[in-house]
């Protein structure tokens, strides 16, 4: 149950005032703030301002499980009643408040009640399963966590937040934690939150086997919700159907930050159902507006889409996940407007082709380098980015120290070419990662649970092309003599008992006697790729 004591202490648990930052090169901040990119706005005065001049704005869950329609106004008010109650138990400036909700309405309040308090907030997707978010909570050990009674396959389990001093779960006793009289104005925690310090926790999947927890404070994140709004989204996009999920950093910047700084209605949906996003695209003129190239090519491939709906799909901006030229040219030759962009959960904008460019980048680059952001690619074409949307740095500072260099650069991981105009197009990845779409899928975290299996002597777990996700993870498996590899249903089931979520479950299972190899006896997976990649051709 929640507590009601505050507990003042600076390095108590939940508390950001903990998690590491890297220091930024003072030419660099100096440079960002010339320039315009950093202010000392908070997240909290952001939101609050956005508020204010658009509180009549549209903001609808379209959801068969938990609906909802209001305005900003009516979410706001929920979002201070919770600063309320939870500034009445002692959270306030530097404290951490987690939570793991699909697309309601009451995730947004939480991300803005957070933003009130001056707190860091740390989205954990709605699918994660025990394994990882036992991880996470353990990791920052947050002061609060929200989370949802039941979704799907997802349900509430105390015992996980047994550590965590206040918790609200929504469909029980989420309600308990909301004042009787909202968080007034001025806004209590924007005046004691440093702009420098953490805002967001966003846990992503990558070349660790757990997930990495980047750290982007008030500087990085306005910067690139700013970013985003001016240099990449057609200002006619029209009312956007919103599906990614908000516990994904780019998913929630979406949904509940940029259309507050913009002033555009937020439509989100707790699932992506094609069917039904056609039937609100003709009934209520929703519009869809890309992100992974699954959720454009559903609709075009489900039995109910007409030439119709193609006036609700004028533009598709693509990124997150592989995007072959095959879809580009596809929804080209459709009249659609397609651009391209690439970036990460630490640096979330890095290139990208605005809707205006020429057809031949739009379709077939991932765009030039966007305003204040700088690019270089070493000796082995890795691409290098340093820009004033770039995280901060991970929970974990080793991991930091191993991408980050003195002078700010971070290097990706992914390999790319530049062509003469200077746009990129990335070529490979030299990061451990699979993309489906859109979310990341560490390999050796699932190579870890795989090799549990009985009869499995090694295995290796790469991308796979797909056609609606971009890409899935494909196991790689040489067997002890004598054995056979696994069938993708024994791995599903092993890998359902370890609790790991099933997006990150191989899709595919190759076996082979031996895997080609460096000279030090490493294993190359880009050889692996390439030869699924040719079988699928």
């Amino acid at each position: 149950m929640p507590e009601n004591r505050p507990a003042e202490a600076p390095a108590r648990t939940g508390s950001a005032h903990r998690i590491p930052v890297r220091t930024v090169p003072a030419e660099l901040a100096a440079r960002y703030e010339a320039e315009g990119w950093w202010t000392r706005d908070t997240l909290g005065a952001l939101l609050a301002r956005g508020l204010r001049d658009a509180p009549d704005t549209e903001f609808r869950i379209h959801s068969a499980v938990r609906p909802w329609s209001g305005t900003f106004r009516d979410v706001e008010l929920v979002a201070r009643r919770l600063a309320g109650g939870l500034r009445a138990r002692g959270v306030g400036p530097g404290d951490v408040i987690a939570f793991q909700l699909p697309n309601w309405m009451e995730a947004a309040a939480v991300f803005w009640a957070a933003s009130f308090l001056g707190a860091a907030v740390v989205p954990i997707v709605h699918f994660y399963g025990r394994k990882e978010v036992g991880y996470i909570l353990d990791s920052i050990e947050p002061r609060v966590f929200v989370g949802a009674e039941r979704f799907g396959r997802m349900e509430f389990q105390d015992d996980r937040c047994a550590n965590v001093p206040i918790v609200g779960v929504v469909g029980r006793d989420f309600d308990d934690l909301l004042a009787a009289e909202p968080l007034p104005d001025p806004l209590p925690g924007v005046t004691g939150t440093d702009p420098d310090g953490p805002a967001l926790i966003a846990f992503t999947s990558g070349t660790t086997r757990d997930p990495k927890g980047v750290v982007h404070n008030h500087r990085t994140l306005g910067c690139e919700a700013r970013q985003l709004a001016r240099d990449l989204y057609p200002p006619d996009r029209g009312r956007q159907l919103t599906a990614a999920p908000v516990g994904h950093f780019i998913g929630m910047v979406n949904a509940v930050l940029i259309p507050v700084l913009d002033g555009t209605p937020v439509n989100l949906a707790d699932v992506w159902d094609p069917g039904e996003a056609l039937r609100l695209m003709k009934d209520d003129g929703l519009t869809v507006g890309g992100g992974a190239t699954y959720f454009v090519t559903s609709l075009l491939e489900h039995p109910d889409f007409t030439p119709g709906h193609l006036a609700n799909m004028k533009y598709a901006g693509l990124g997150g996940s592989s995007v072959p030229a095959a879809v580009t040219t596809r929804l080209a030759d459709l009249g659609i407007t397609v651009f391209r962009s690439y970036g990460s959960t630490e640096h979330p904008s890095i290139t990208g082709s605005r809707h205006t460019a020429p057809e031949g980048k739009r379709l077939f680059t991932d765009g030039d380098v966007l305003p204040g952001v700088e690019i270089r690619l070493d000796d082995d074409g890795e691409i290098l980015s340093r820009g004033p949307d770039l995280c901060v740095g991970y929970t974990d500072p080793a991991l930091t120290a191993a991408v980050f260099d003195d002078d700010g650069w971070y290097r990706t991981g992914d390999i790319g070419e530049l062509d003469a105009d200077g746009y990129l197009t990335i070529t490979d990845r030299k990061a451990d990662v699979i993309i489906r779409g859109g979310e990341n899928i560490s390999a050796p975290e699932i190579e870890d649970l795989l090799l549990g299996m009985p009869g499995v002597a090694e295995v290796a777990v790469v991308s796979a092309p797909d056609a609606r996700l971009g890409e899935h993870a494909a196991a790689v498996v040489r067997p002890l003599p004598g054995e056979r590899a696994p069938t993708v249903e024994e791995i599903r089931a092993h890998l359902e008992k370890a609790g790991l979520a099933r997006q990150k479950w191989p899709e595919e299972v190759r076996e082979v006697e031996d895997f080609p190899r460096t000279a030090s006896g490493k294993v190359q997976k880009f050889v692996l790729r390439r030869s699924i990649a040719g079988d699928e051709r």
